[in-house]
C-alpha cells in the first residue's frame, strides 16, 4: 500500500512541476491569452447589454399567434413609464412552452429586450463559452504546429490586436440599420487588410491560422449567421494564397485588384446560396469591392512601420538587406574583400540548399551577406584577407583563437545596432555553433597540455533553424573547399560529406529540424555549385603563364 501511495504521491508532483514549468515558460503567452480573452468578454457584454434579445434569443424569433418553443421568465420587475405603459413583474411566466405568444406576452418581451436594466446573460454566456473555446483552440494550435522559427510574443500580440479589431468592427458595425444585413456587414470587415499583414510580417501558416479564428469567430459578432462567416473566411485564404508569393511591395497593388474580384464573386455566390433577393444589392458589391482594393493600399501603408516595431523578416524587409550596395557591405567590400567574396558565395550555397529543402531562401541568402559583419573592424586577422604575412605568426595561439572567436559577438552587435531582423541575428550568432577552433587548439595544446577545448570554443549555440544550420554548412565547405586539389565531382562530394558528418558527431545540428533526407539534398545542392564554380577552362592558343612570359621578357 505505501509503495501504491508512494507511486501516487510521485506521479502527482511530477505532473504539477511539468505544469508549473510549463506556466513558468509559456506565462507570457497565457497572460496575452488571458487579457485578449477578458477584452472579448467585455465587448460581448457590451453587445448582449444594448441588443434586443431575450434569455439568449433574438426579439425577432418571436411573433403573436406563435407557439413558443421554451418558456420565459421574467427577471426583473420593469413598472411601466410615460413610453411604454406595460408592467413586467419579477418572476412572472411571460410566455409559456407550448402555448401561443399572445400580443400581451409580446409586448412584455418587447419591453424586457429594450430596458437597459435587463442584460441577457444566457446569451452572454452563449457567447462567451464559444469564444472560449475558439481562444483555447487559438493557443493549441500554435503550440502544436512547427513554425521552423521561434514563436516571439510580439507575433501573437499583433494577431490579438487585429483579431479585436476584426471583431469590435464586425460587432458594433451591425447595429446600424444599414450594415444590419449579414451581406452588407462584410464591407466593413477589414478581414483582407489584417491577413495580408500577417502572412507578409508572419507567413502563411499564422495567416492560414488566424483565417480560421476569425471564421469561427465572426459568426458569433454578426449574431450567429453564417454568410459573414464563410465570406471572412474564404476572402482570408484567397489573401494569403495571394500575397504569400510576392516579392515586391509594388504587388501589393495588384494583389488588392485580384482580391476585391474575388470578393465580389464570393459575394454573389452566397447571395445566391442562400437565396438573397439579388435586386437593389449593387451597393454591396462596390463596397466589397473598395474593401478588397483598399486592404492592399492600407497594407502598403502600415507595413513599413510595423516591420520596423516588430523587426520582423518580411520579404520585402529582406529584399531591401540583400541589397549589396548597402553601406556596410561597401565597408565590407573595400576592408574585407575576401570576406566580401566569401560571404557571396555562402549566400548562393545557402540559398540553393534551402531551396532544395523547403526552408526559406530569401533568410538564408541575408543571412550569409551578414554572416561575418564582425570581420570587418580586423578583417586582417582572418585568412581570406590576408595577402602573405600572417598576423597570427606574431601572437600566441591563445590570443589568435580570441580574436577569431570575437568576430561572432562583434557581427551580433553590429546587426542589433542595425535593427536586422531577429532571425539574421540568429544566423550571425549560430553559424559557427559552439564549435572548436581547432587549428589554434592544437597548436596552444602542444604548449599547453592543460587547456581545454571550451577554451577554444565559439560562444554561440549550434543553430536552431534550418536555415540557420545550412548556413552553417556552407560557410564550412565553402571555406574548406578552397584548399581543395583537383576539385572533381568525386572529390567534391567525399570532401563535403566529410565536412558535413564532422558537424554532425560535434553535435552541431542537434537543435534545427533537418532530416538525413535534407542533409543530403543540401550536400548534393552544395556540390553542384561548386562543381561549376571550379570547373576547369580550355586554355586559348594564344594564352601564356604570365610568369614565363615575365621570364622570356627578362631574357630578351
Amino acid at each position: 500500500m505505501k509503495k501504491t501511495e508512494n507511486k501516487k504521491k510521485n506521479f502527482i508532483t511530477a505532473n504539477f512541476s511539468i505544469a508549473g514549468n510549463y506556466i513558468k515558460e509559456k506565462y507570457p503567452f497565457l497572460l496575452l491569452l488571458f487579457f485578449g480573452f477578458l477584452i472579448i468578454a467585455g465587448i460581448n457584454l457590451l453587445k448582449v447589454s444594448t441588443s434586443n434579445s431575450v434569455a439568449g434569443f433574438d426579439l425577432q424569433d418571436f411573433e403573436i399567434g406563435m407557439i413558443a418553443d421554451r418558456t420565459i421568465i421574467a427577471e426583473r420587475t420593469l413598472p411601466p413609464d410615460a413610453i411604454d405603459t406595460v408592467t413586467v413583474m419579477k418572476g412572472e411566466k411571460v410566455i409559456k412552452k407550448g402555448f401561443p405568444v399572445t400580443e400581451e406576452g409580446y409586448a412584455k418581451l418587447r419591453k424586457m429586450s429594450l430596458s437597459s436594466v435587463v442584460i441577457d446573460y444566457r446569451a452572454f454566456a452563449n457567447n462567451v463559452l464559444y469564444l472560449f473555446l475558439i481562444a483555447v483552440a487559438w493557443y493549441l494550435l500554435y503550440s502544436f504546429f512547427k513554425f521552423g522559427r521561434k514563436i516571439k510574443l510580439r507575433e501573437p500580440l499583433l494577431q490579438v490586436i487585429l483579431f479585436l479589431i476584426l471583431y469590435s468592427t464586425a460587432t458594433f458595425s451591425s447595429r446600424f440599420s444599414f450594415f444590419a444585413n449579414p451581406f452588407s456587414i462584410c464591407i466593413v470587415i477589414p478581414v483582407g487588410l489584417c491577413v495580408m499583414l500577417i502572412t507578409i510580417l508572419y507567413g502563411e501558416l499564422s495567416a492560414i491560422i488566424f483565417a480560421f479564428i476569425s471564421g469561427l469567430s465572426i459568426i458569433v459578432a454578426c449574431g450567429w449567421t453564417l454568410p459573414p462567416a464563410l465570406f471572412v473566411l474564404a476572402s482570408s485564404l484567397c489573401a494569403v494564397s495571394i500575397v504569400r508569393k510576392i516579392e515586391r511591395r509594388l504587388d501589393l497593388v495588384f494583389a488588392s485588384i485580384v482580391l476585391s474580384i474575388f470578393d465580389v464573386i464570393m459575394m454573389l455566390f452566397l447571395i445566391i446560396i442562400f437565396n438573397e433577393d439579388i435586386t437593389n444589392k449593387g451597393y454591396i458589391f462596390v463596397g466589397i469591392f473598395l474593401n478588397g482594393f483598399l486592404s492592399g493600399i492600407l497594407t502598403l501603408g502600415f507595413l513599413t512601420p510595423l516591420e520596423y516595431m516588430l523587426n520582423s523578416a518580411s520579404v520585402f524587409r529582406l529584399m531591401d538587406l540583400s541589397d549589396l550596395n548597402n553601406p556596410l557591405m561597401q565597408k565590407m567590400l573595400i576592408t574585407a574583400s575576401g570576406t566580401y567574396n566569401h560571404s557571396l558565395m555562402v549566400a548562393q550555397l545557402a540559398e540553393s540548399g534551402c531551396r532544395e529543402i523547403g526552408a526559406n531562401p530569401l533568410i538564408a541568402r541575408v543571412g550569409a551577406y551578414y554572416h561575418d559583419i564582425g570581420k570587418v573592424d580586423q578583417s586582417e586577422y582572418f585568412v581570406e584577407n590576408q595577402t602573405g604575412t600572417n598576423k597570427h605568426d606574431d601572437i600566441n595561439p591563445t590570443l589568435s583563437a580570441s580574436i577569431i572567436k570575437s568576430h561572432v559577438k562583434k557581427g551580433v552587435e553590429k546587426a542589433r545596432s542595425l535593427h536586422l531582423p531577429q532571425v539574421i541575428i540568429d544566423v550571425i550568432s549560430e553559424h559557427h555553433g559552439n564549435s572548436v577552433i581547432a587549428y589554434f587548439y592544437n597548436e596552444a595544446k602542444e604548449k599547453d597540455p592543460s587547456l581545454t577545448p571550451e577554451d577554444f570554443s565559439y560562444p554561440g549555440n549550434p543553430p536552431s533553424s534550418k536555415e540557420s544550420a545550412v548556413v552553417m554548412l556552407a560557410d564550412t565547405v565553402e571555406a574548406a573547399c578552397r584548399t581543395l586539389e583537383n576539385p572533381s565531382v568525386s572529390r567534391l562530394e567525399k570532401f563535403i560529406t566529410q565536412l558535413v558528418n564532422a558537424k554532425m558527431e560535434h553535435k552541431q545540428l542537434d537543435n534545427c529540424d533537418l532530416t538525413f533526407k535534407d542533409v543530403t539534398k543540401i550536400k548534393q545542392a552544395f556540390v553542384q555549385i561548386l562543381v561549376g564554380y571550379y570547373h576547369s577552362r580550355i586554355e586559348y592558343p594564344d594564352q601564356q603563364d604570365p610568369d614565363k612570359a615575365a621570364e622570356k621578357k627578362d631574357e630578351k
